[in-house]
Order: structure tokens, then sequence, then C-alpha cells
């Protein structure tokens, strides 16, 4: 059976749906690092924060990114009263009063967080110096940077080689999210706010293959602007906590099973081969029991959409649609997912459910 150091996935990555107040409200949001919000029954952008880049606006650029457009980091009237606090064991929420829609009065929302480590700290393990708050356990990292234009290392402090990689320019509002996964290789990239699918582009990844304490970066501005800040989202894979990988849709509503090594908390999973489909999110929060209904798409403004989409089962996930999203015949797909409880906890003791 699997093994992992990781005991209780919710310490590093959970899942919160919530009401808006209108109000500041605090939230039991322990993972504070990466908190992405939407809200679930409106068109409404989707809204990151982060603890590098802080959750309130204090000079450009702004603290909120959509991953469903390319705009730069925006939000000026994003104020400390309005935006979002990172504290130790809890985020509070303020008012919303720019309209960024994540807590209006009565409105439903899902959050999904990711532990770091704070603010960060300096790392000089490549060529461009960064700021990085890294979660070794679970293999998260947020990097800040400030690009050259011209082919570089960063260090991202894991540890570890990173499965995936997503970057954003903070200041060039035309270059949109540059997504690098493992399965693609070092020479392929996609964007996390279109449906394309990978493209070669030997200028995104300087075609190589992060290290345990470096990911390169090429000369497009996607993920090296000259004198532009950047920020990236680093993951390295965690047996029974986190994967990465690709697989081939069968086309049958008896679809393909993805063994993951761990019951599912979170899925995302976009098509690569071809262009026209979209990164789409499934989560154990908006739906609580199989079969997941209740999709979100990252690069989409769209409210939650239903459907029968696939089940999270206790070693990965199983398509219930012959839909192109996730399952389309002959049709290759990446994915990322967190545990909702990894198989097996530290030493082989069998964890307990939660």
């Amino acid at each position: 059976m699997p093994y992992t150091t990781i005991n209780k996935s919710t310490e590093h990555f959970d899942t919160k749906v919530y009401t808006g107040n209108g109000s500041s409200q605090t939230l039991d949001m322990d993972n504070l690092g990466l908190l992405w919000m939407k809200n679930r029954t409106e068109t409404s952008n989707h809204n990151l924060f982060d603890s590098v880049r802080g959750g309130y606006y204090t000079s450009a650029p702004g603290p909120n990114l959509r991953s469903n457009g390319p705009t730069a980091g925006s939000g000026s009237d994003i104020t400390s009263a309005y935006g979002i606090t990172f504290g130790s064991s809890s985020s509070t929420i303020g008012s919303d009063g720019g309209g960024y829609n994540y807590n209006q009065n009565s409105k439903s929302y899902v959050g999904w967080q990711w532990r770091a480590n704070g603010a960060g700290s300096a790392n000089t393990d490549g060529s461009i110096s960064s700021t990085v708050s890294a979660n070794t356990t679970s293999g998260f990292s947020i990097v800040s940077y400030t690009g050259t234009g011209a082919n570089a290392t960063v260090g991202h402090g894991l540890g570890a080689v990173p499965k995936m990689i997503i970057t954003k320019n903070l200041q060039q509002g035309n270059e949109g999210w540059q997504v690098y996964h493992e399965t693609q290789g070092n020479t392929k990239k996609c964007a996390l706010n279109e449906t394309g699918g990978f493209a070669t582009d030997a200028t995104a990844w300087n075609s190589t293959t992060p290290t345990n304490n470096v990911f390169y970066i090429g000369t497009n501005w996607g993920g090296n602007g000259n004198g532009h800040p950047m920020i990236a989202y680093c993951f390295a894979e965690k047996q029974g906590y986190s994967k990465f990988g690709s697989y081939t849709g069968n086309g049958s509503s008896d679809g393909t099973f993805c063994y993951t090594g761990m019951k599912p908390a979170w899925v995302m999973v976009k098509k690569t081969n071809s262009s026209g489909d979209e990164w789409n999110i499934f989560d154990n929060k908006r739906d609580v029991d199989n079969v997941i209904e209740k999709r979100l798409v990252a690069n989409v403004n769209a409210a939650d959409s239903s459907g029968t989409y696939l089940d999270f089962l206790s070693g990965g996930f199983k398509w219930r649609t012959s839909n192109n999203l996730g399952n389309g015949s002959g049709n290759t797909y990446i994915y990322m997912a967190f545990a909702e409880a990894p198989l097996v906890g530290t030493n082989n003791v069998p964890c307990t459910a939660r």
C-alpha cells in the first residue's frame, strides 16, 4: 500500500463552501498560502490571492488575480477592509466593497486553499533571486521574482522536482497564465485562462526540466517579462497526498479510471491534444457524494454547471461520462489531484477516516 508522511490532508489542502455576508468574516481556513475563490451561482471572475503578494492593495500590481483571464494583478480599491487578511490559523475576508464578488451578502462561494509558509523568505538558488513561501511537507510553494527577459533559473524551495508549475506576469495584462506539466515535457506550455491544448514553445521553460532546487524560464514574457514582477505556483508530488498525471479517455459512460493512490478531494482536468476544452474543476464539498455533478471551469467566469461527471473512489477517480471535457475517446488529458485522505499514514499506519 502507498506510504505518505501526511496523515491529515486538510492541514495542507482544503475546500470551504461559505455564504457571503457583505461584511468582514473570518473563515476557518488554516491552509494559508494560496486562496482561490469563486461565486458558485453567478457569472463572476475567479479570485486568487496568496500570502506572498498579500491580500489587499499596497502598490501596483494589485492582489487579486483571475484564472479566467490574462488581466494582471488588479484592485486598487481592495483596501485592508475589503481584502484578505492571512492569519496563522484562519483567513479574514473583507467586506468586498470593490465588488470583486468573494463576500457579497447572501451569495454562495467556494474557496480552495493550499498551505504555504507565510510571506516567504529570500531564495538565491537560481540565477534570479526569488522570494519563496514553501511547504516542503506537502510539496507546494509560492515564488515571487522579477523577470529578466533572458534564459534564467528561479529557486522554488521545495527540495523536490515540481511536477506542475503555473506562472503569471503581474504587470503585462495581455500575458496569460503559463502552465508546465511534467507529462507534457519541457518544450510545451498551456494557458490556464484559455481552452487551447499544450503547444510547443521552447521559450517557455528553456527546454529544460526543473530540478530539486530550481525551475527554468526562457524568454517568453508569460514567465519571464523583462523587469516585470512574476508569480509562480509550484507543485511537487507527494505519494498518497497529491498526484499529477495523464490518461487517455475511452469515450464511455463506464469511463477511464485514474489511479492516484488516494481518495481525491479535488481534481482539475484539461485535454491536451487539441483546443476547445476547458480546465474543469471538481471537489468533494460542492458534491459530498458520488456521482460528482458540480463543475467549475478555471478559464471561464460561469457559475456551477451540473451533469454526470465522475466518481471519487478510494484509490483515484473514475469518469461516468463520455464527454470530451474529461473522457473523449482517444483524447489525452492531464490532471492535478489532492487527497481527501491518503490510504496510509506515517510509518504505514492506516489513516482514520476524516
